[in-house]
């Protein structure tokens, strides 16, 4: 029993030194003696042993504490070899381990997770530990994320193996919300705190909690300015400009808000800030760095961990109320090319398996969806969102055929896009292009595709809904006698006209993809009872879909059948 008791002398002893008692993190043999008691205990499963061990232990987490302000040395691997304890053998010792983690996550992690040996080892203790964390803390990790998002941001992928192993326990139903604006904004995280390593020097040790603390005067006083004179917070004099004026100021709600260490629910970050243009236009007029690069790698791996889980493990309201977030953060993603291609496949990619998995959203989002339509001329990127819209709304019948009123005003929107369309030569994108010649043919093929999805909805709600039939017939009437310069347009609607004087046929080939209300219906079976004749039953129309002339669906058998 020698060993015990001399590890725990080193303890005790500890105390009585005031040098190592201001930073116990300052003698390495504090370290080893936890461990060593830890591997004591275990082995020697005493519960006499475990309280005495407790007794000093509990002491030098205290003491490790309240000197992280004057500390000098990383504390971290200390504090983690104690909570290990603490996990192991709390019920032993009737201790609640949970202020503790907290605690270690609020003041010590908040300091030290850009040291990469602490930020290691608190992803191993996580790993090791989940279990337990999950089921008897199941609020600590998710309340933390934005620390954890710090912590992975700062190291990179290096340490992305241990964290996506983590990573399912950041979600919870308080924090899946806020959780996807976080994600979708780790590369402008990392410059976040790349600006404070170079205007403060090393994270490793300096809490930027405290920094925000030490801000908040100077940004009452801005905000009182704001109230009586008018000016905003980005306004100043003519010599207030620093050397690096395009910087985030620390005082910006901007930073505060990205640089956060708890969750506190979903924050509005205001991409048309003067501190965000600044800050994008610093990072697109600058050379990108290592870890820059290694975030916007890691960003759409994360992305798919977190889809997947929401796909099968959340709720449907929570999902519903995910998309309309979903669309609104389709326009403004860091603007690095591969990156943004790479988020926006995901997010159009989950939004219609949403849809897939619950057609009912389409009818309770109606308004969200029908701004976006709205918006479909304002940039190239809310104009593919419009088209994949355009494609669910028909696709799964505006929500089903219970959902009538919705599926009118979603058509409605439908007929308002297509009249647009018909009468602009041009779609109204905003962004000019280099190469005239090449935006002129990305308009005009913008239009086509944006045209033949509107089209299609239509055609595919009016056969669902079938008293939007007149109306349908009169849209895609005034299509097929357009002309208009793409003839892959006013053909496909001249088509859906003649498939939509036969309900059977139509239902079959524009019918919903999955049974509705109970009715099923394959694609390419013809339901020959909801038909109104048999009449063209065995006319193949891929024969048809390829005549000239007068619309197809007036034809004769002379027409398609060769001559000898």
């Amino acid at each position: 029993m020698g060993d015990w008791e001399l590890h725990l002398r080193t303890l005790s002893s500890s105390a009585r030194d005031s040098n190592v008692a201001n930073d116990p993190a300052s003698d390495s043999a504090l370290l080893q003696s936890v461990k060593k008691l830890y591997e004591l205990c275990k082995a020697e499963n005493s519960e006499d042993l475990v309280a005495r061990v407790y007794t000093q232990i509990n002491k030098l987490f205290q003491r490790s504490v309240a000197s992280l302000s004057q500390s000098r040395t990383s504390i971290g691997l200390l504090l983690l070899a104690i909570l290990q304890f603490y996990l192991d053998f709390g019920e032993m010792v009737l201790h609640d381990a949970d202020p503790s983690l907290r605690t270690f996550f609020r003041s010590c992690l908040s300091r030290e997770f850009a040291d990469p040996v602490v930020a290691e080892s608190t992803l191993e203790f996580l790993n090791v530990n989940k279990k337990k964390l999950l089921t008897s803390f199941p609020t600590l990790l998710p309340q933390f994320f934005p620390l954890m998002l710090k912590l992975i941001a700062w190291n990179g992928e290096k340490l992305e193996k241990s964290f996506m192993k983590v990573f399912p326990g950041l979600m919870s139903p308080g924090s899946f919300l806020p959780l996807f604006p976080a994600l979708v904004d780790l590369p402008i995280l990392v410059v976040a705190l790349e600006k404070v390593e170079k205007s403060s020097g090393s994270l490793v040790g300096n809490s930027i909690a405290s920094m925000q603390k030490s801000s908040a005067p100077e940004m009452l006083l801005a905000l009182m300015d704001e109230a009586y004179t008018g000016s905003t917070i980005g306004d100043g004099g003519g010599d207030s400009e620093s050397e690096d004026s395009s910087s985030i100021d620390v005082a910006d709600p901007l930073f505060l808000d990205l640089l956060k260490d708890e969750n506190d629910g979903i924050a509005e970050r205001h991409w048309t800030s003067p501190a965000m243009a600044a800050t994008l236009q610093a990072v697109i007029n600058t050379p990108q760095s290592d870890r820059l690069k290694n975030i916007l790698r890691m960003t759409p791996r994360c992305l798919d961990v977190y889809f997947a889980i929401a796909l099968r493990d959340v709720n449907n309201s929570l999902v519903c109320a995910l998309i309309p977030l979903l669309m609104s953060r389709n326009a403004t993603i860091f603007p690095d090319r591969s990156f943004s291609y790479e988020v926006r496949k995901r997010l159009l990619e989950f939004m219609l398996a949403a849809f897939q998995r619950s057609p009912d959203f389409i009818a309770l989002l109606k308004k969200p969806i029908m701004d976006r339509l709205g918006e479909a001329y304002d940039s190239p990127e809310k104009t593919e969102l419009a088209l994949q819209l355009c494609w669910a709304i028909g696709e799964h019948g505006g929500g089903g055929r219970s959902h009538k009123d919705e599926a009118r005003e979603l058509f409605e929107s439908l007929e308002l896009l297509l009249y647009e369309n018909l009468s602009s030569s041009r779609l109204g994108l905003g962004q000019e292009s280099t190469f005239s010649s090449d935006n002129q043919t990305y308009r005009m093929s913008s239009q086509s595709r944006l045209l033949c999805f509107v089209v299609t909805a239509i055609a595919k709600l009016a056969t669902i809904h079938r008293e939007l039939l007149p109306r349908a017939h009169f849209s895609l009437g005034k299509v097929a006698r357009s002309r208009i310069s793409d003839e892959r347009v006013w053909r496909r609607a001249r088509d859906y006209l003649g498939l939509m004087t036969e309900p059977a046929i139509s239902l079959s080939v524009l019918g919903p993809s999955r049974p509705s209300n109970g009715q099923m219906q394959n694609r390419g079976t013809v339901k020959w009872s909801d038909g109104a004749s048999k009449m063209i039953a065995h006319v193949p129309f891929y024969i048809l879909g390829e005549q000239e002339g007068p619309p197809f669906h007036d034809f004769l058998f002379s027409d398609i059948i060769p001559r000898r």
